[in-house]
């Protein structure tokens, strides 16, 4: 049986692992892979939370080379929603600079993925090296999003995984406007800082557009040995400039060599189809969460004006419910707090339309700017609940519930 090893930020089979549409991939691709003959391991972060939850267990302990320090790390095996994947977790107060539970970390504008470059190029390492350990190498490797990346600059060019380089890698391109760019060196978050004995080729791994600079989605698109994306039309248009974020020569480079394959992206609709929740239930789930945030961060000003809100909203169902689930970040919600001629936000035009007949709910965190903004739009439009910080358990309901499901992709 062949066997394709997943290399992810998210993992959406495990409690607290899903983020955005990563979790969902990393979840159900491996299930699917099961299908066609495949034996399937999906490996991520611990975040300091995996390795907790029920049934996980210790199963090896790997040593790996970080800013030239040996550093041991604890290898989790970890149940998730489909027994017959494997998942694991590595453990180490690295993955979790912030706290436990965080899998994304925002840094200040001036040193933009500084906090989370550091954990992940520290997971490529220790995934290197635990692969590189094993007895028999799986016969793919399979990375996603820029988080995965620096596995293929140390397969590529450090000493001591040579090993590696037989085995075929895929790098799969979720949101191609994330590319993780940190400085070459002279920082404690640079390539060279964290790999001081690393023999790199400087073209293989520069950013095209900002000198002494590292980027790890383009060197990815260099290295790997086939490039995915999500859909055949997708994977035309990012070789362009309008759409190519900037990587758009790296990108034609890599369809021209016969090496960028777009694949339709699907859903699995295996799961039951639930039914949509009552309101009283939907209005329970947002409060108890609500609550359990401001027991973890009494002083929450957002999760205050969320309290507030869902107090105020009617008992009974209103004629239009609204929900947007995702991550607040330029590119899921500048559309949200476009300023309309009048001066006023695009949010707030569509909450004025509803008026007393309807509310939207939005579920997500991500940059604190959009947060701000969000709950200051929401402290003056008591039919606005924003839930600031991310759920599985209300995000499903929340698919369910709405009349509408706002996205601003």
């Amino acid at each position: 049986m062949k066997h394709v090893i997943f290399l992810a930020g998210e993992n959406g089979a495990l409690r607290g692992g899903k983020v955005g549409g990563v979790g969902d991939v990393v979840r159900d691709l491996p299930a699917a892979l099961l299908k066609e003959g495949w034996h399937t391991t999906v490996i991520t972060p611990s975040y300091g939370m995996f390795h907790e939850l029920p049934g996980a267990r210790l199963v090896d302990r790997v040593e790996a080379q970080f800013r030239g320090i040996t550093q041991s790390v604890d290898v989790f095996e970890v149940p998730g929603s489909d027994e017959r994947v494997r998942n694991i977790a590595f453990e180490h107060p690295l993955f979790s600079p912030h706290g436990p539970g965080r899998v994304y970390c925002t840094d200040e504008p001036a040193r933009p993925f500084a906090t989370d470059s550091n954990k992940y190029a520290f997971f490529c390492a220790v995934a290197a090296s635990w692969i590189n350990n094993t007895a028999d190498l799986p016969d793919a490797i399979h990375l996603h999003d820029w988080h995965a990346a620096p596995f293929l600059i140390l397969r590529q060019f450090s000493p001591g995984f040579e090993r590696l380089q037989s085995v075929p890698t895929v790098f799969t391109i979720h949101n191609l406007a994330y590319q993780g760019v940190r400085p070459l060196s002279d920082d404690e978050s640079s390539l060279e800082e964290w790999f001081p004995d690393l023999r790199y080729t400087y073209s293989a791994v520069r950013d095209p557009h900002i000198g002494e600079c590292y980027n790890p989605m383009a060197a990815a698109i260099r290295l790997a040995d086939r490039i995915s994306t999500v859909s055949p039309n997708y994977a035309e248009e990012i070789c362009t400039p309008h759409m190519g974020e900037g990587l758009d020569a790296e990108l034609a480079a890599a369809r021209d060599d016969g090496r960028l394959v777009g694949i339709l992206n699907g859903c699995e609709y295996s799961r039951p189809k639930g039914r949509r929740p009552g309101w009283k239930t939907l209005l329970g789930l947002m409060s108890d969460q609500v609550d359990e945030w401001l027991e973890a961060y009494p002083a929450s000003r957002m999760q205050a004006i969320a309290k507030k809100n869902l107090a105020s909203l009617p008992k009974r169902r209103p004629r239009l419910v609204l929900t947007s689930v995702g991550r607040l970040v330029q590119q899921k919600v500048s559309l949200f707090v476009e300023i309309l001629p009048d001066g006023r936000f695009a949010l707030e035009h569509i909450l004025d339309e509803l008026g007393r007949d309807g509310v939207v709910i939005i579920l997500g965190s991500g940059e604190s700017t959009y947060e701000d903004r969000v709950a200051a739009i929401a402290e003056q439009h008591p039919n606005l609940v924003f839930l600031c910080g991310y759920s599985e358990s209300l995000a499903e309901p929340l698919y369910r519930s709405g009349d509408l499901f706002l996205m601003p992709s």
